[in-house]
């Protein structure tokens, strides 16, 4: 490694006209300076390309890659196709929408300088409202009842975590460029309109990871969101992937992973029951109110007797839905977040 390696930034987009300016500036101001920023605009309709252009004229470092709109569902493809062109060391990954702290790039390139058996450096990030005035929460939890599997010693210990959910935030990862090459880039598949998880799994076989306590930044919460809008979806592609990796574990790796089959399935059925009210949930913000009903109702009559408190919600959501109202109110009442905005 050298001693001021290049760091080459991933950030697809699309229509984020209202969010691409602040990210783009938190690259800027990095106290680190050695870096690329591949910006991959995904046919956007609205100003983001322009904004982006703006940038471009005063600052070489950043690039655009515009390309017809492809979709999430091959996000794999945007992200390889940023690889492709990379020059940098090291790759990290910033979304359109979300931002870094200043000394984000500073304290992992250190990291990698410290640790040569580091493949992949991350950190806690604040959850924000839409505007980014307010941290609603940070993650992954400080008291993680597996925080002492985030270094991923022995390698692969960390699927014990990833095979029911993603601790990472993916706008805190920073990746040998070397790794991600040898599982052949970024991965997607199963359904999932999403990279992270499915790219974490093989690199989780390969090599150790550092967890760094210092906030690293802040992605959005909203209702147009990825997640928000495909909760039940990314929640059965998640459970396919999962099962097919742990039933594929390698030898050497299968000695770390102290997870049973029993308890992955488990966990998902909790996890779908609750994915198909927050399905619910988005839908009335959308006013989509039959839709909505739907969802409530498989969440209201799920198997088993798990979850009183999430059926519930389905309950007082499948009501709302009648007089065609969403469950923001209550939720603001309650001192939750509202994912109307």
């Amino acid at each position: 490694m050298s001693a001021n390696p290049l760091v080459t930034i991933i950030t697809p987009t699309y229509n984020h006209e209202k969010y691409i300016l602040e990210c783009i500036k938190s690259v800027q101001v990095q106290t680190f300076r050695n870096w690329e920023m591949i910006i991959v605009n995904d046919g956007s309709t609205d100003k983001t390309s322009e904004i982006v252009r703006e940038f471009i004229v005063n600052d070489d470092r950043i690039k655009i890659i515009d390309q017809e709109n492809i979709g999430i569902f091959r996000l794999a493809e945007t992200y390889n196709k940023a690889l492709s062109v990379a020059m940098g060391e090291f790759v990290a990954i910033l979304e359109g929408d979300d931002t870094w702290e200043p000394d984000k790039l500073k304290w992992q390139t250190e990291i990698f300088e410290k640790d040569k058996n580091v493949i992949l450096a991350w950190g806690p990030a604040y959850s924000a409202n839409d505007d980014l005035t307010i941290n609603l929460y940070m993650a992954p939890d400080s008291n993680h009842k597996n925080a002492a599997l985030f270094n991923n010693k022995p390698i692969g210990s960390i699927l014990n975590i990833f095979l029911i959910e993603n601790c990472i935030p993916a706008l805190t990862m920073m990746i040998r460029k070397s790794s991600l090459l040898e599982i052949g880039g970024f991965q997607q598949g199963y359904h999932l309109p999403l990279v992270d998880i499915p790219t974490l799994l093989e690199l989780a076989k390969t090599g150790e990871f550092y967890f760094d306590e210092r906030p690293l930044g802040k992605w959005r919460t909203y209702a147009r969101q990825i997640t928000k809008t495909f909760p039940v979806e990314i929640t059965k592609g998640r459970f396919d992937l999962s099962m097919q990796k742990f039933k594929n574990l390698p030898g050497n790796i299968k000695a770390n992973v102290t997870i049973t089959e029993k308890e992955i399935i488990s966990h998902y059925h909790n996890l779908l029951q609750i994915a198909y009210t927050r399905s619910g949930r988005y839908k009335l913000i959308k006013k989509e109110f039959s839709e909505a009903r739907r969802d409530y109702l498989k969440a209201i009559f799920y198997k088993g007797f798990n979850n009183p408190v999430w059926r519930l919600r389905a309950v007082i959501g499948y009501i709302f839905s009648f007089f065609h109202k969403d469950v923001e109110g209550i939720s603001e009442k309650l001192g939750k977040v509202s994912y109307r905005k």
